[in-house]
This record gives C-alpha cells, structure tokens and sequence, in this order.
C-alpha cells in the first residue's frame, strides 16, 4: 500500500488566481507532463457566480509546490448560449494522442427541472496544450438509456488504436436534507472512432451500502498488464473520500478501498474531504493532485510516495 505524504495547499485559487474567471475552486486537478521540468495541472476554475472554466497552472517537476506560470486565461471557455456546455466546463482527461493533445471535457447545462445536465465534449489542440478547440458543439457522449442526465468521461487511454473511455453515467437524484443530489456509476466504453462512441457498454462499478454516487474514475496502466483505478465515492451520510480498484482487463474490477493510504487532515483545506484524485510518476516518485473540502474550493494540493510502494508499477506519465 502507498504511503501518501501531504505536501500541502499548492494553488489556492483565491490567492493564486489570475482575473475574476478565477475567484475560486479549482476542480478536477489534472496533471499532464509538459517536459522533464515542468507539470502542467488542467483544472475548472469558478468565477463568482460559480461557473468554471478550464484553466492550467504550471508547477515544477521536481518540486510541485513550486507554481511556474499560471495560464491568464482559460485554455477552454464555456459553450455558446444553448449548447450543452454553457454553464460550465470541468477537465475530464488530457491525450496526446495522432491529431493533437485531446482534451475531454464535461460541459455543464442548467435546466428548469433538474440540478443540472452534464455531459462530455471534445476539444483539441495543436499548439502544445495552450489553447484547445472544439471538435463540435454537441457532445460525444449525449444522453443514452440509463444515462439521461450525467454522461461525463473522466479517463481515456488511446491503445493499439483505440480509445478506452471510463466514464460516470447518472439517470436521478438523492434527495438529502431536501437538497438534490446526484446519483451515479461508474461505466466503461471503448472505440476507434469518438464521433461514434457505442451505447453498449459495460458497468465497472456501483455504490455500495450507503453509497449514493462513485465517479471521477482515474484509470492507469501497470507493468504487470493490469489496470488501478482511483475514484471518489459519496455517501448519504455526507463522507466524499477516494476509492481504488484493480483489475486485468479494464472492464472487471475489484474494489481495495483500504489501499488508499491516505487520511484526511486534523485542520485545513483537506481535513471534511478528499476527493479527485491523479497521478503522475516524478522519477522513482509518484505524484497525487486531488481537492480537498467542498469538492476544491480552496484550490488544489498535491502528495508524494515512493513509487515501488504501487504493487507491479503504474504507468502514470501524464
């Protein structure tokens, strides 16, 4: 089991933040590695009135605490007025993959009778991941039976030519203290062409006990020919934590939540909530960027271990 070390608060968007696209969060920290010195970590940043934008902060290889440059402006805005990404867009995944780096996204879409809509679009970019461009206004991952209001990839590997796609589906809502909340699982797809995604797919896994929701899934590539996956699982009594699970196909897996390794502070940023998980091997270390309380609305952190503590090795490169 990893033995996590916290290195702290890294970008406190309130602080750190750069305009008021900016003013605070930065959700779903993504590290993607830009060379041998420098981590460029995509994430959604909330202006005031809480719609996210997705932006970068560049921190240094060897030191992540250490910020380098803070992108001044979002790599990808929100959508046009009435297209399913116009209140919001979070980083799902970064690729780099033939054509460009592939950014999958989840754009966010406020409707009179439901929370929200959340579903997955494309963007790619050609200039080294300072700007990306929509492939389309629509999504590539659109409502679906079973799947008829969260349809939100949030982990891609391009193998052999195919796309592997993990990704959280949601159909209703947990009412909690007479407030909303939604449901959903974790799925997996895969394809050789995104504008055709099928919908036939295969469940990966579902809550448990008092679990509402488990999505956000962070899948690697280890050494022995398996996959880990790290994901966040909420349950009705409040907790919002990390879960891990293995398997050897990427398709079945088995839950080791206990080999997490990782608690949450006695005080602070991360001391009601951990959540949002990505790694990325530094060397013989292996990096984790997550947000802590209120799903990251401090800004993101970072943590350490040994690398050889990943039982087969991860591929985690970014």
């Amino acid at each position: 089991m990893p033995a996590w070390s916290k290195r702290g608060l890294v970008f406190e968007t309130a602080r750190h933040g750069v305009g008021r696209w900016m003013a605070h969060s930065a959700l779903t920290p993504t590290p993607h590695r830009i060379n041998e010195n420098l981590i460029r970590v995509y994430a959604g940043f909330r202006d005031g009135e809480g719609v996210s934008r997705i932006g970068y902060v560049d921190v240094r290889a060897d030191d992540p605490t250490v910020i380098v440059k803070v992108g001044d402006e979002p790599v990808l805005d929100i959508g046009r007025p009435g297209c399913f990404d116009d209140h919001g867009v979070i980083l799902g995944d970064v690729v780099d993959a033939p054509g460009g780096l592939h950014m999958f996204y989840v754009g966010f879409q406020r409707v009179a009778r439901a929370k929200f809509l959340a579903f997955t679009g494309l963007a790619v970019s050609t200039d080294g991941g300072h700007r990306f461009h929509r492939t389309q206004e629509t999504p590539i991952l659109d409502r679906a039976p079973g799947r008829s209001t969260i349809g939100a990839v949030h982990s891609v590997l391009y193998e052999n030519g195919r796309w592997r796609i993990w990704y959280a589906v949601g159909d209703d809502w947990e009412i909690i203290g007479d407030q909303p909340f939604p449901r959903y699982h974790i799925r997996y797809a895969e394809t050789d062409d995104l504008a055709a995604i099928p919908r036939n797919d295969h469940v990966c896994l579902l809550p448990q006990g008092i679990e509402y929701r488990i999505g956000r899934p962070r899948v690697y590539r280890c050494d022995d020919d398996g996959y880990l996956m790290y994901f966040t699982r909420g349950n009705v009594t409040g907790e919002y934590f990390p879960g891990v699970a293995h398997s050897t196909n990427g398709i079945d897996w088995e839950r080791r939540d206990e080999s997490f390794g990782m608690v949450l502070s006695e005080s602070g940023w991360d001391s009601q909530v951990i959540c949002y998980p990505a790694l990325i091997r530094q060397r013989d270390k292996m990096l984790m960027f997550y947000n802590g309380n209120d799903m990251g609305v401090d800004g993101f952190g970072v943590a350490e271990c040994d690398s050889a503590g990943f039982d087969g090795g991860v591929d985690a490169h970014g």
